[in-house]
């Protein structure tokens, strides 16, 4: 027992001090995306380069835009640029109250905007969360089982994933939606009580994932769920999702410091 105490003291704090320090990231780490339209090239225009995934899009005026819903945060997916136009910062800021708001003709985001007053009184300090898997590898569930370890420790901000949906105040979906699982989906959404707060996790739950146009998936979340919010990532680190959650409770703020 005493060695156990002594190695406890000696590893110290291990917390992440997110969001009141620097957080942690390895080198490899992948966050937001940018993009110069200014390196495009004529022969590397949407529809005509081999991209990985559908992360560049053509928007109405014909001009390349980023999709970051879509974005399956793959080397391949700047590699796929002869022209280095696109790169991947250490950001993990992604999330966002829109859809449209993940698509961007730079990479920049706007940052979520806090639930209205009401909202915030009810969930702001006590946030219990239902998840549901829809059809995917995996890859976001474990990076949400994450969020409760002593790391990120998501339970210090009163927020906590719950087993059943009738004790929950949101509904976290993960996965490309596959048939199969649509009933389910529906079911639970309708299990937990009013008013309720739907978010979607990762490129699969935004628009299919690398699942997309399969027929044995409807390409994400379905658009009669009204989504508060949308979390990118293939996987999103935890932190990703963490911060995305406090900015939608107004627990920070839009004068938190953006990593470059």
């Amino acid at each position: 027992m005493l060695r156990f105490l002594r190695t406890r003291l000696q590893q110290g704090t291990r917390t992440s001090p997110f969001p009141g320090g620097e957080a942690d990231f390895p080198e490899r780490f992948r966050g937001r995306p940018t993009f110069d339209p200014s390196r495009c090239a004529e022969d590397c225009a949407p529809g005509r380069a081999a991209r990985p995934s559908d992360l560049v899009t053509t928007g109405d005026d014909g001009r390349p835009r980023l999709d970051i819903g879509a974005c399956l945060f793959a080397p391949e997916e700047a590699a796929a640029c002869p022209h280095q136009s696109i790169r991947f910062t250490a950001d993990h800021r992604l999330a966002s109250r829109a859809r449209e708001e993940l698509v961007t003709p730079d990479g920049e985001l706007k940052l979520v905007e806090a639930l209205d007053l009401k909202m915030r009184r009810l969930f702001g300090r006590s946030l219990r969360l239902r998840s549901v898997a829809t059809g995917s590898c995996n890859g976001c569930e474990s990076e949400l089982v994450a969020l409760g370890n002593v790391v990120f420790d998501m339970a210090r901000f009163g927020i906590q994933f719950v087993a059943s949906p009738r004790h929950a105040d949101g509904l976290v979906i993960t996965g490309a939606v596959s048939r199969n699982m649509t009933a389910a989906l529906y079911r639970t959404y309708e299990a937990i009580p009013e008013p309720r707060l739907v978010i979607a996790v990762g490129a699969c739950a935004i628009n299919g994932g690398p699942f997309r146009g399969s027929p044995e998936v409807t390409n994400g979340t379905p658009s009669d769920l009204a989504v508060d919010l949308w979390v990118p990532g293939c996987p999103p680190h935890p932190l990703t999702v963490l911060d995305g959650l406090l900015r939608l409770l107004g627990r920070l703020s839009d004068k938190d410091r953006r990593p470059s």
